[in-house]
């Protein structure tokens, strides 16, 4: 197979996992209209790239997530709540760097949709931990987010007026570089 036939091919299937992943968000969020009190946080805090270690390339994050409710799967006590998160990654300069392909200014625009998942009766101490899965479309390249789409997991506390969580979002290896965004949040939320 040529290059370029190569070059289309992944053209083509980058392009449909963009349609896919903006109708999925979009849907999501045309749904939590209709849902019922869904939960709304606001939530900023410091973003990683290539994870903690690297404290000294820390950029702020900004995000706004909607919770919908939630639903039993099957007769187990795990559940499942459709969330949708919108947000921003500030830029940062670091010189080694600014000669590279992707360097580490832009500012990164991101839209994910997915699940969120609990586990536990509603009175059992653990029942607040979720553990989320998004497919996620964002604008920029950088060293640390280089493809278009990511995918971003989430493992949190969420109580009746705050949330508290760990969120990383990379691109599983499919495209180079892929140094990811390890994001430490903490919000308030509140019920619409």
């Amino acid at each position: 197979m040529s290059i370029c036939s190569m070059k289309f091919i992944r053209m083509f299937a980058v392009s449909r996992l963009r349609t896919v992943s903006i109708a999925f968000g979009l849907s999501l969020v045309s749904f939590s209209v209709n849902a019922e009190d869904p939960l709304l946080s606001i939530e900023g805090g410091s973003s990683y790239m290539g994870g903690f270690y690297a404290i000294n390339q820390s950029a702020p994050a900004i995000f706004g997530e909607v919770v919908l409710e939630e639903h039993a799967i099957g007769n187990s006590a795990f559940t499942w709540s459709p969330d949708v998160v919108g947000g921003w990654i500030d830029g940062r300069d670091i010189e080694r760097y600014n000669a590279s392909r992707y360097t580490t200014t832009d500012h990164i625009w991101m839209l994910a949709g997915g699940l969120r998942f609990h586990y536990g009766t509603p009175s059992a101490w653990y029942k607040p931990l979720f553990f989320s899965f998004q497919p996620t479309l964002h604008s920029g390249r950088t060293q640390a987010l280089s493809s278009s789409y990511e995918f971003t997991s989430t493992v949190g506390w969420q109580a009746q007026h705050w949330v508290v969580c760990i969120r990383h979002s990379s691109n599983g290896f499919l495209h180079m570089p892929n140094r990811g965004e390890t994001m430490v949040i903490v919000g308030l939320s509140f019920r619409l």
